[in-house]
């Protein structure tokens, strides 16, 4: 049997090994538009490739998903995080799981990860294709399908899995090119919209704290109180990012928003205090000291220049003692503390960048990843509906939906 398998990224990488060590007897085509595999692959997580995720329990896993949580059950007990990890270090390259739970090679170079398939490739039938651009498929009236690619050549194979990428890091080749191709197979493609991204800010001040984190913090949508995600974040000379701000990009990812209308969010820069509690805390500091500065009593739980502005939006005098801060300003300054508002006018770049939407998922079936539309056709990776949020969780997707279609095409 010949299988095409169309892409060389994450999920064709993934799929192509994946027959090659079932199937030995299988002849494998992968076709890649560049000149080298898994472009994306090696530049995630900074070059380091975010690999997968610490993260072991499943349900735990899929609820890091906003879009095709239901869709990956079947692919993440075939193929977990754990799993995913045994499988690499299996294949020579050992992992390190960071504090924040992400997995990278212990060599922290991406390039490990694409090695370890090329070395399958090697000794196995896949011929790799590399500078092939797909330009169209065709079935063919035997049942099979035909491959056509840029510079004119033509391929006949049985099975056809489609593996390429969204729209995101077009410098990689991600281009979108997969959905059109899907179309013409007679799927349909959902809205697309870019996910993973920081948040630039219609303030102004945010810039005079550029650089400074926070390890948790609790970003929401002003527009839709579900929208909300608990994490770390930074200022930045634009706005903000971060995690919790990659993750409520994501949650946000087809909300409209621009300088003429913003998409306003709060942040909670204490999410381990209720609005009591907080209270209750600052109240019990400026009672232990009334005449040390309302300032260093804020100090106490944030950054002195996050301190400052809180005083300064609050018009607390720098040198005002806690005996003389009464409680309707303790009230307020709470209520800020705790729900800082900031107008989302644009996205900026993220550490990741992935499609939110893609090739409807009813139209696929999660046990196989073969299409409920034109037989023979499969589909693997992030030209699916499906996306998760950062900390390697849509690499991890695109192993195991790729590991599916791998298992199951032959």
């Amino acid at each position: 049997m010949k299988i095409g398998v169309i892409g060389g990224g994450a999920a064709g990488m993934m799929c192509s090994a994946t027959i090659n060590e079932s199937h030995p007897d299988a002849e494998v085509l992968l076709f890649e538009k560049n000149f080298e595999l898994g472009k994306k692959v090696i530049i995630s997580g900074g070059g380091r490739s975010n690999v997968t995720t610490g993260f072991h329990d499943i349900k735990t896993v899929l609820e890091k998903y906003p879009r095709g949580s239901k869709f990956l059950q079947s692919a993440l007990h075939t193929f977990s995080p754990t799993d995913a990890g045994e499988w690499f270090e299996a294949h020579g390259v050992p992992l390190i799981c960071e504090d924040d739970l992400r997995v990278f090679p212990q060599s922290h170079d991406g390039h490990d990860i694409v090695d370890a398939f090329k070395k399958i490739f090697k000794t196995s039938h896949t011929k790799i294709l590399t500078g092939h651009g797909v330009q169209r498929i065709e079935k063919n009236s035997a049942g099979g399908f035909k491959i056509f690619c840029k510079d004119k050549e033509i391929f006949l194979v049985d099975k056809v899995v489609l593996c390429l990428g969204g729209q995101a890091y077009r410098h990689t080749g991600s281009t979108g090119d997969g959905y059109a191709l899907a179309e013409s197979l007679g799927h349909s493609v959902t809205r697309l919209a870019p996910s993973l991204n920081s948040f630039i800010i219609k303030e102004k001040w945010p810039k005079t704290l550029s650089g400074l984190s926070f390890k948790k913090a609790t970003i929401k949508s002003v527009r839709n109180k579900k929208h909300s995600y608990t994490g770390p974040f930074l200022f930045t000379h634009t706005g903000v990012s971060g995690p919790a701000v990659f993750a409520l990009s994501s949650l946000t990812a087809f909300e409209e928003y621009s300088p003429k209308k913003p998409l306003e969010i709060s942040i909670d820069l204490c999410a381990d205090f209720s609005v009591d509690e907080l209270t209750m805390h600052l109240t019990k500091l400026m009672q232990e000291s009334p005449k040390k500065t309302c300032r260093n009593t804020i100090h106490a739980i944030l950054p002195r220049s996050l301190a400052d502005f809180v005083c300064e939006t609050q018009n607390i005098s720098t040198e005002k003692k806690n005996a003389e801060i009464r409680k309707k300003v303790l009230n307020q300054i709470v209520d800020y503390i705790k729900n800082i508002p900031l107008s989302v006018i644009g996205r900026g770049a993220g550490d990741e960048f992935v499609t939110a939407g893609g090739v409807e998922l009813s139209e696929v079936n999660p046990s196989t990843m073969e299409s409920k539309i034109c037989p023979g056709l499969f589909f693997a990776g992030e030209i699916l509906n499906v996306d998760g949020f950062t900390g390697g969780f849509n690499l991890h997707a695109s192993w195991a939906t790729g590991r599916r279609a791998g298992l199951h095409v032959y």
